[in-house]
């Protein structure tokens, strides 16, 4: 183990001498013998939680990587970190703590690394926000680390069509529309889930495991195995013996989380056609990794990667299809060989991103659909646009593929919440040519960005997907597709211009001019806001009446330790 290392972390808490007897005494409580106390004390911050399929098959994975992290000479510690899973609180209350879970976990993983002086931690989690909490955390700490992804769930199948959690939700639109009997409802409900493990299309947990594997803070190839798969608990195995070997060599996030692996890791995420909460998560994590990020540097990404994976919401594929066509790495070797991403920089592995992908072909199999070529992609730019206007003058992310048009006008349909929007959808308020204003749902507002999927599945349920826009300054699913712009900021309850909208107001939505507008003159926006009032906070105890006081805006990743 480096020098460095057990000087800063270990010797400080179980060193020889007098004073640290007590130290000694309360480890050798839990196992310690006498050979244990030169080897380095590694963490397993645990996601484990039966709550929901995503984190439930996570224990067995914590369990190899123990006796690996033995086997390689490491004392592993294991702690816990809680989980809120946004597909089981979605459209309640609940929901409004998945965002703020991502800033628990960061702040419950630092503390129990940092408070008991550990020399590695290795992380185990499968749902949204297991992931950028987890990485915010290892980049803050800058204490060697690695991600292990719990896995993606195996697809569900009904009547010969594969589906996942999104097939749920986008059945309740089609299902009171009329356009689906109560058989396939009920069918599709109850095939959804056949597995543990995260939701299964490219949707948020498998946006941020792939992208980590380009970041280079997980194992190459680790990212889309299917979470009850042998294979699954042979990576956490590997990541444990990769891990230790990082402790010795005193290999740190910081030393592999850059300017040019985060440019990495968000190519990854256009090329996959990623989630939008990668946004979002990405400059968390650039933040906590002290890396200079703006939003305007996915733009930037954005024009020079093209969609190369046909992948669910707005594709034909799930996971374990990516996974079995090649994955991850071989979209990383089409990404390097074409010049758009950086290969010299360096991973867990201890290796350089190039070296590590020097064995995979330069071109994908042919005999599969799921991952193009460079020559014929899905789409020849990324999907996630950062639109600016007078509604977001600070920006907002839309997610521009799998549209028939990328720009409406129309008149704005205006709720003050989520829930109020859902029931106006379902009672089939909305109309061909509306565009759907939902405000206070912001990092404040809400608090907590609220994710849309209920709104959004409806109308695609109904077929108003392509038809109807819909702008918050709350945040979307991975899951989500259609005419849809979140993150709008300022967001209403600091009175940005969303706060301003009233029922009936043109509104411009252009994808391709990257144009959000509200088509009101200045002078009538200058009225309304002096005439604004900003409401009352919606909590003024607890975890998210804090939060509502140190959360950022959007723009810079809704962070609560830089305001």
């Amino acid at each position: 183990m480096a020098k460095a290392t057990r000087l800063n972390r270990r010797s400080q808490l179980i060193t020889a001498g007098v004073a640290r007897s007590p130290n000694r005494a309360m480890l050798r409580a839990v196992g310690f013998g006498d050979n244990d106390f030169e080897k380095p004390i590694v963490g397993v911050a645990n996601g484990h939680s039966t709550m929901n399929p995503c984190n439930a098959g996570i224990q067995p994975l914590v369990d190899r990587s123990i006796v690996a992290l033995q086997q390689a000479g490491a004392m592993p510690q294991v702690f816990g970190f809680p989980t809120v899973t946004d597909g089981i609180g979605m459209g309640t209350e609940g929901m409004k703590y998945s965002l703020v879970s991502r800033e628990v976990i960061a702040d419950a993983i630092e503390v129990a690394v940092n408070g008991q002086r550990m020399d590695g931690v290795l992380a185990v989690g499968g749902c949204d926000k297991n992931m950028p909490g987890a990485m915010m955390a290892l980049a803050r700490m800058n204490v060697p680390g690695i991600f292990v992804y719990g896995g993606t769930i195996k697809p569900g199948l009904w009547k010969g069509e594969k589906l996942t959690i999104v097939s749920a939700f986008e059945a309740v639109g089609a299902y009171t529309a009329g356009k689906m009997d109560k058989a396939d409802f009920d069918g599709i409900e109850k095939h959804a889930c056949p597995t543990v493990g995260a939701c299964g299309g490219q949707y948020t947990a498998n946006t941020m495991s792939s992208s980590f594997e380009a970041l280079g803070m997980s194992l190459v190839g680790s990212s889309q195995m299917a979470s009850p798969d042998p294979e699954k608990a042979d990576s956490a195995a590997e990541s444990a013996r990769v891990l230790v070997e990082a402790v010795r060599k005193d290999l740190k996030p910081r030393d592999i989380i850059t300017r040019k692996s985060i440019e990495n890791a968000v190519a990854l995420v256009m090329a996959t056609g990623g989630s939008t909460n990668a946004v979002l998560h990405y400059l968390a994590i650039a933040s906590a990794a002290g890396v200079k990020w703006t939003i305007d540097d996915f733009e930037r990404v954005r024009r020079k990667v093209p969609v190369l994976c046909n992948l669910k919401p707005s594709g034909a594929y799930v996971a374990t299809d990516f996974h079995a066509a090649g994955g991850v790495p071989q979209v990383l070797k089409i990404l390097l060989v074409n010049g758009v991403l950086h290969g010299g920089c360096m991973t867990i592995h201890g290796k350089t991103m190039a070296e590590m992908l020097r064995d995979v072909p330069a071109e994908p199999r042919k005999d599969q659909d799921v991952i193009r070529p460079w020559s014929n992609p899905v789409y020849k730019q990324g999907h996630l646009a950062i639109l600016k206007g007078n509604l977001a003058p600070e920006g907002c992310v839309a997610k521009i593929t799998g549209l028939k048009q990328t720009s409406i006008t129309g008149p704005a349909r205006v709720f003050d919440s989520e829930p109020e929007c859902l029931q106006a959808i379902i009672r089939r308020k909305i109309k061909p040519g509306d565009v759907i204003v939902i405000r206070y749902e912001g990092p404040k507002g809400g608090p907590g960005m609220q994710e849309m999927l209920a709104p959004t599945s409806a109308l695609i349920g109904q077929g108003l997907g392509d038809s109807v826009g819909l702008l918050t300054d709350g945040r979307f699913s991975g899951g989500t597709w259609g005419m849809v712009v979140g993150h709008v900021a300022p967001e209403a309850y600091e009175g940005g211009v969303i706060a301003l909208v009233k029922e009936g107001d043109s509104v411009t939505i252009d994808a391709r001019k990257r144009l959000i507008q509200l088509n009101v003159p200045a002078k009538e926006i200058a009225r309304r806001r002096k005439a604004w009032k900003a409401p009352k906070p919606r909590y003024a105890k607890g975890v998210l009446a804090k939060y509502m006081k140190l959360v950022s805006s959007a723009s810079r990743g809704a962070i609560t330790d830089g305001g």
